[in-house]
């Protein structure tokens, strides 16, 4: 095997963690309608979007608006400054682990761990560490020799502050830093490769209320958003121009959860997840099929979308209307074109693959009296931007200071390489002993 393929295979690795498929950026096929196949935006450290609790992973990796806990870190940290309102404990530390993409290979794991401590009646702190492995690779010349053994690697290490600015509303921030290894510095390609980093932040939301009532219940209203992973482009090589985003993600969710009396509790929660990262374009070729290439602006022609070689702000407000849409052939089988030699985009089509790029998940949890849980959930991904589709289960236990949680993800297509994922999460709560069941944020 190559060095180069080699190096190629190990970051198709890393991005398969979220995406099933991994698509040409920039496809054209003459006779077709063209944008109407795989186009899936594939970003850095695609580990950053894995969802790394049991909880989460139960209810179809939803969790911007359910009630908070240690893991919040990761899916809206703004939930962390009403904790102690839900749970009764200021102190909270969860553990988490996965084997991941167990159908492809057998030793890729995630390992997450998260706390907070809340500090005043108003404010919270919180910190994670996730830990990415990938398993053992080994590294070969262009004529098969083996070079070395290496195992790839990626972590992040965050820290979030929360706030109230009312009684039914909060904010939370989160530095977080990123490094990648994939290649442990072996030559690529006749280059020289390199550990990747990266600063990032979020900023999130989170707003609830339990003055309401559903079917004459006492009910919680809650809804949340959270932008993630805004940071600096990351580089495998010192010689790459093209440096690739981070996945920077727009999450926006809601929860409604009803106490039908003492002992039985029950909530569904939706959230909405997008990508803020260019969306691959459809090139321009000439007569024989080759990319039409300006020496003048260093770029590459285009029938259709933008430019994805652009700045990290630009690509988060470019990523709400550069999808390329469907191109449609003319009587010949070829693109069709105005009059100006522009190919013509099927009207609306731009919009319908924006939607394509929602990712909607799902979620329902029931408590018996504050100690037995049982959680079902849905994730969806439109088949040509990744077709991840599957239905999650689980269960949770919760013992004073001691919880576990469990979930199994059943694929809902062929093959699926994150078929049967378990995940298994331990907490401790470290402040009350008591049920736990959740309160007026009022009367804080």
């Amino acid at each position: 095997m190559r060095k180069f393929s080699l190096f190629s295979a190990l970051t198709l690795v890393s991005s398969i963690a979220v995406s099933q498929n991994s698509g040409i950026s920039g496809t054209f096929a003459n006779g077709q309608e063209v944008g109407k196949g795989l186009n899936t935006i594939t970003t850095a450290v695609p580990f950053m979007l894995i969802a790394p609790d049991s909880r989460g992973g139960a209810m179809g990796d939803a969790g911007i608006a359910v009630s908070p806990d240690a893991n919040s870190i990761h899916y809206n940290p703004a939930k962390l400054a009403f904790a102690k309102d839900f749970t009764n404990n200021d102190f909270e530390i969860s553990i988490g682990y996965s084997p991941w993409l167990s159908q492809l290979v057998p030793d890729i794991d995630l390992a997450f761990l998260s706390g907070y401590k809340q500090i005043d009646k108003d404010q919270t702190i919180g910190a994670s560490l996730r830990y990415f492995s990938l398993g053992s690779i080994t590294f070969t010349n262009e004529t098969g020799g083996v070079i070395r053994d290496y195992k790839p690697n990626e972590f992040a290490v965050s820290t979030s502050y929360s706030r109230k600015l009312s009684e039914y509303f909060s904010v939370g921030i989160v530095g977080k830093y990123i490094y990648s290894n994939l290649t442990g510095g072996t030559q690529a390609a006749g280059q020289e490769t390199k550990a990747a980093h990266a600063g990032a932040a979020d900023v999130s939301f989170f707003y609830t209320n339990n003055d309401i009532s559903v079917g004459g219940k006492n009910a919680i209203i809650s809804a949340g958003a959270n932008v993630s992973n805004i940071g600096n482009k990351m580089s495998y090589t010192n010689a790459t121009i093209d440096r690739d985003f981070l996945p920077a993600n727009l999450g926006i969710g809601t929860a409604l959860t009803i106490d039908f009396d003492e002992f039985n509790q029950f909530t569904v929660t939706l959230d909405a997840n997008k990508l803020l990262v260019p969306t691959p374009p459809i090139y321009a070729t000439d007569s024989l099929g080759r990319p039409i290439y300006n020496a003048s602006t260093q770029t590459y022609a285009l029938d259709a979308g933008k430019q994805p070689n652009v700045g990290v702000a630009a690509g988060i407000f470019q990523s709400f209307t550069d999808a390329p849409g469907f191109l449609i052939p003319d009587d010949n089988g070829e693109i069709a074109r105005d009059a100006e030699g522009n190919a013509i985009i099927q009207d609306g089509s731009r919009f319908r693959e924006e939607m394509r790029e929602i990712n909607l998940s799902l979620g329902m949890e029931y408590w018996y009296s504050q100690q037995f849980a049982v959680r079902a959930g849905m994730f969806y991904e439109h088949p040509t931007k990744g077709n991840r589709q599957f239905v999650t289960l689980g269960a949770g236990l919760k013992y004073s200071v001691f919880g576990l949680d469990l979930s199994y993800l059943v694929a809902l297509t062929q093959r699926h390489p994150l078929a049967n994922t378990l995940r298994f999460t331990l907490k401790f709560n470290f402040e009350s002993f008591g049920g736990g069941k959740a309160s007026d944020p009022s009367e804080s």
